[in-house]
């Protein structure tokens, strides 16, 4: 008799056979790799021993006899030699054009553009962020394959909460160079919550701060049984420990008197200086900076204090906007019964001690901060794999910006608003505006605002097909659909056809953290403006169709009329197309009402000719 294979719900047919699914930290300084084994989720480490691995790639001159490329610590102790070749913190490329890159020209390497993106110039040839990516990414899908001996089945790659579309797009991509399969993107704060939630057993509210080595995001979660809800999120993924760096690094060059600028090795060997000072700092009152710059030998004594002080601004930027995000997510820091402290940047003191002070309470830190988001994603890829009966676990992300579309006039119709968890679908009906349409333009924006011109455009498309109607006759359902990774497509279906048009949105560069920034306090600083210019539009828009659809009914039934009612119509058609041109809204809705009011009995001798019109020659049975 043969018997059946029987598993529980959410498991592999194969209850004995685990797929390898991990989960993977792609940091801007350090990456790792994490799997559950034996029902603990752990880092995997390298041959030598270390989980960590070094977000650093060099690429050798083939000219020399070099070949390929060192990844990872091997490249970074190459970095103060060969600092044009070796690319670090490539994470702040990603999905960017060169101008968006926060402090381009104090790299070690050299940064253009190609086709609206920024790209690398090595001697092995330009590389683009994904294809560097890639090699970090392949380097640990390596690691866990050997770890497993198996092949790998999948990985959740984590990404800072504020990474837009471009940004997401752009780490999938990088994935798939490296071979690997993306079970999903989630956020970095979201992954750190499920190692949190589930290896503490926590709920209620918690704020958690993720500082790394280039990122920073500030997250709000609600966590009740097993559902992660992200209530807000912010942050600013140009900030990081690389700015405490070199912070530290300009004030110790002034201090030295040292001024003008380095070249490449110089600034590479100063920034190494930097960073080794910070994190001595982290655990002494005290540490000389010693560096050989211009051609000569500085040594500078920091204190803690001196350091904090030279810091203090980027310190303050996280904290405005974690203020900002507790607003967003309608919570007080009294509200919040802890603080989860991620990135390895989060064990300088002061930031601790900051972050301390501000919410009354010591930030939680018993899991290790360079790993707890790599040990989260593993989690949630054991579960997406199958191999645990946690398949059930809930994680509600959001999106950072609103999404909508234009409609006449150049105003934004939000179908998105920003913060709605994810993945959603969201739909809108709309209709034309012009009689016999047949096709219709979608424009998609992201943004705050209420004008077209000041929100970010991201695709556009047409819709054709659409049957002649009258205006407003036509029923067309736009729908967003963002999918757990934060990518978005959006469709247009006109409901009586049935004709269909879609578009997935890749735009070809990210938003930097200053615009995303700005159009955000801008929504808040021109709220009132806002408001006057949507209501001006939209008293213009009004005006017009009051003005179109007379001129319609005038054209095919003006002999209704007395001479003098046609008169009295078409003053105040005039009245209202001048009115129309200046910028009183109140004073067009009052021209566009006395129109309305004008044209009613018009309006009513129409509808009686139309009534005689279908009755005309028939019985009164029939009808």
């Amino acid at each position: 008799m043969a018997l059946l294979q029987i598993s529980e719900p959410g498991q592999s047919l194969d209850p004995h056979q685990r797929r390898v699914a991990v989960g993977i930290d792609l940091g801007t300084t350090h990456s790792l790799v994490a799997a559950v084994r034996h029902g603990v989720s752990e880092c995997l480490p390298a041959a030598d021993g270390r989980v960590i691995l070094p977000s650093v790639v060099r690429y050798l001159d083939p000219a020399q006899g070099g070949s390929g490329r060192q990844i990872g610590f091997d490249a970074l102790a190459a970095q103060v030699q060969d600092p044009a070749n070796t690319v670090s913190s490539v994470k702040r490329l990603m999905g960017r054009s060169r101008a968006q890159v926060a402090d381009v020209d104090k790299l070690s390497y050299e940064v253009v553009d190609k086709d609206g993106m920024a790209v690398v110039e090595t001697v092995a040839g330009r590389k683009t962020p994904m294809e560097v990516s890639a090699e970090i990414l392949a380097t640990l899908r390596f690691r866990a394959e050997d770890s497993f001996d198996d092949d790998l089945y999948g990985a959740v790659i984590t990404v800072p909460a504020y990474f837009d579309d471009a940004q997401r797009q752009a780490t999938k991509d990088a994935a798939q160079l490296a071979g690997i399969n993306v079970l999903r993107l989630i956020n970095e704060p979201t992954a750190a919550a499920i190692a949190y939630g589930l290896d503490n057993g926590s709920e209620g509210v918690y704020a958690i701060y993720d500082l790394g080595g280039g990122t920073f995001d500030i997250s709000i979660l609600r966590l009740t049984k097993g559902v992660f809800e992200v209530m807000a999120t912010g942050g600013d993924s140009a900030l990081g420990g690389d700015d405490y760096d070199q912070a530290l690094a300009a004030w110790v060059l002034a201090q030295q008197g040292v001024s003008g600028a380095l070249d490449a090795s110089a600034r590479a060997a100063v920034h190494a200086e930097a960073r080794r000072v910070k994190e001595a700092l982290s655990t002494a009152d005290g540490e000389t900076f010693r560096a050989s710059v211009a051609g000569r030998s500085i040594e500078q004594a920091v204190s803690t204090a001196d350091f904090e002080a030279c810091t203090a601004a980027l310190t303050a930027r996280t904290m405005s906007a974690v203020r900002k995000v507790l607003r967003d997510a309608g919570v007080t820091k009294d509200e919040v019964q802890g603080v989860v402290m991620v990135g390895g940047s989060t064990r300088m003191p002061v930031v601790r001690r900051t972050v301390g002070e501000f919410f009354g309470r010591e930030p939680l830190t018993n899991l290790n901060p360079d790993e707890v988001v790599a040990l989260g994603a593993a989690i949630q890829a054991n579960a997406l794999a199958g191999n645990s009966r946690d398949g059930d676990l809930l994680l509600l992300d959001v999106i950072p910006l609103s999404l909508g579309i234009e409609t006449m006039g150049g105003l934004v119709e939000r179908i998105v608003p920003r913060n709605s968890a994810i993945p959603t679908a969201l739909a809108q009906d709309f209709t034309t505006y012009q009689d016999g349409q047949t096709a219709l333009a979608l424009h998609v924006v992201q943004g705050e605002r209420d004008l077209v011109a000041d929100c970010r455009s991201l695709a556009r498309f047409e819709l054709r097909g659409i049957p002649p109607m009258v205006a407003g006759a036509a029923r067309i359902r736009v729908t967003f659909t963002v999918d757990a990774d934060g990518l978005l497509s959006v469709s247009a279906k006109e409901q009586t056809s049935g004709v269909e048009a879609r578009v997935d949105v890749k735009p070809a560069y990210g938003l930097s953290d200053e615009q995303i920034a700005a159009m955000l306090q801008d929504s808040f600083a021109t709220a009132q403006q806002d408001i006057q210019a949507r209501a001006l539009v939209e008293a213009r828009v009004d005006a017009d169709r009051m003005i179109a659809a007379t001129r319609t009914a005038l054209t095919a039934d003006a002999d209704l009329l007395q001479p003098s009612e046609r008169e009295q119509i078409d003053a105040l058609m005039a009245t209202l197309a001048a009115t129309a041109q200046g910028d009183d809204a109140n004073a067009i809705e009052n021209a566009t009402t006395e129109l309305a009011k004008a044209t009613e009995p018009f309006a009513a001798l129409r509808m009686n000719r139309g009534i005689q019109q279908a009755l005309s020659g028939k019985k009164l049975e029939e009808v």
